[in-house]
């Protein structure tokens, strides 16, 4: 019989390999379904927490961050979109690709979690930012990709406008680091248990056969 799970999945719709572990995860849960009753809930993570709306371009922030020159920074983006192909997902990150200020679509997040639609939103943010390439800071595109997720538009243009669950965010976020997460995606079991990186889905499942046969 499957044994409960539960799966914290702290990450940033910033970061593409928190879009490739979560879809090497979802691979191993469906692999590993026999032995596993995955409780999965998202917890955020702000890779940029500072960034101005509007975003900047990826290749001049990691240039400023990491010293990454134009070359290292294509070479990486192939690097991601192939193994973002590998576990069904189209990532479509190119030289002209900005990164947004997430924290709002946290709030988001957080209000999905709370209706049992996190997964699909979490899904569509990721799609939207890596595949389609738009403004996940603008409330407006939130609002489309809220809506395609199968939430009432209205309601998540209330709650982007109203400014509701900042403190929710902003707490769990100090709660993860408090315990030590200081790269995503990190993938926390029971609470005890940590797998860190974008794994690809048999070293995930792997692992979580090993905590499910532990516990």
């Amino acid at each position: 019989m499957p044994k409960p799970m539960k799966i914290d999945f702290v990450s940033d719709i910033a970061c593409p390999w928190c879009a490739i572990g979560l879809g090497g995860l979802e691979q191993a849960l469906v692999s590993a379904q026999d032995a596993i009753d995955a409780d999965l809930r998202f917890q955020p993570f702000e890779l940029n927490p500072d960034m101005p709306a509007g975003g900047q371009n990826v290749v001049e922030h990691l240039g400023e961050k990491y010293g990454s020159s134009a070359e290292q920074s294509a070479a990486s983006r192939q690097g991601l979109i192939a193994r973002a192909r590998e576990v069904g997902f189209d990532m479509a990150m190119t030289g002209d690709s900005r990164l947004y200020n997430t924290f709002d679509a946290h709030r988001l997040l957080h209000w999905a979690g709370l209706t049992g639609h996190q997964r699909a939103l979490k899904k569509a943010l990721f799609a939207a930012n890596f595949t389609d390439n738009r403004d996940i800071g603008d409330p407006a595109v939130l609002a489309d990709v809220a809506e395609q997720a199968g939430l009432d538009r209205a309601e998540a243009t209330d709650v982007l406008a109203s400014g509701r669950y900042a403190d929710e965010v902003r707490n769990a976020e100090r709660l993860w680091q408090s315990r030590g997460i200081r790269s995503v995606p990190a993938i926390v079991i029971n609470d005890t248990y940590l797998i860190s990186g974008g794994q690809p889905a048999a070293v995930f499942e792997q692992a979580l056969r090993e905590i499910a046969a532990k516990s």
